[in-house]
């Protein structure tokens, strides 16, 4: 999708029963710091409330999102941030999970990180065929978050999860459906493809398709918030490694990282 910029991180636009939310930051291909997750949180709640029964989650220019805003991240070096920023990103992945909403992820480009994190929560993850997905949190010493453990494992098992992880290698569209990480790749006109879906979902009896999601995210939803606690104590351990900070020395230098372990 490509619109104007604005000032805002995160854009809504309501059409009837439909919402487009646009991660707008694509400068930086939509890579996400703190005001991108409290914009987001705060258009969830809009969206709540609201009578759209379909959201789109999208991204402005050259791809969905490059994850979270690793520059952002090194420039704030007051540690005790880091908690505050990780409720937040909690908070996000729970009222995401839990929208009393059909919500489609339309992913083209890069979906890296958090970014894709969030994607999985969705209820349908399709992706253009130019879509590049991600888990490369380990590239820096980091393990995800976003709640990205428990939608791995739900999506591709805990062993697949764990080496997808582990990996964190780039996997094109057609790769990642082989695997069961989205749902469909699409070819042509991603627009016009993305709201033919819609429209189709508009057609049957959403009531009835929101209640049977409401049962499974009502029956699930403490594990994600397990989940999401662990990650928020795992990554507040995995910052103090000497591997982070070769990983990031490594980024910032533009050379391989050197990994001890440690």
């Amino acid at each position: 999708m490509s619109i104007s910029n604005t000032a805002e991180h995160v854009l809504l636009k309501k059409e009837g029963r439909v919402a487009t939310v646009v991660f707008n930051r694509p400068e930086v291909l939509n890579a996400m710091n703190e005001d991108t997750f409290r914009q987001f949180r705060d258009v969830l709640d809009e969206i709540t409330s609201s009578d759209v029964d379909v959201v789109v989650l999208c991204g402005n220019g050259k791809g969905f999102s490059s994850g979270g805003d690793l520059k952002s991240m090194l420039s704030n070096t007051d540690e005790s941030a880091f908690g505050p920023v990780m409720d937040l990103i909690t908070d996000v992945a729970v009222k995401l999970y839990t929208l009393p909403k059909i919500v489609i992820s339309a992913i083209h480009g890069p979906a890296a990180g958090i970014g894709l994190s969030f994607a999985l929560a969705s209820d349908f993850v399709l992706a253009h065929e130019s879509g590049v997905l991600a888990m490369n949190f380990i590239g820096i010493g980091l393990i995800p978050d976003g709640g990205a453990h428990y939608f791995l494992e739900k999506r591709l098992g805990e062993t697949k999860a764990k080496q997808l992880i582990w990996e964190g290698k780039k996997l094109n569209a057609t790769q990642a459906l082989e695997i069961g990480l989205i749902d469909e790749v699409i070819s042509g006109d991603f627009e016009q493809k993305i709201n033919e879906r819609v429209k189709s979902i508009l057609q049957k009896p959403v009531s009835a398709m929101i209640q049977t999601k409401q049962i499974y995210s009502n029956s699930n939803v403490e594990s994600l918030k397990n989940v999401l606690l662990y990650e928020k104590e795992g990554q507040s351990a995995m910052r103090r490694t000497a591997d982070h900070q070769e990983g990031v020395q490594a980024f910032l230098q533009k050379r391989l990282p050197v990994f001890t372990g440690k």
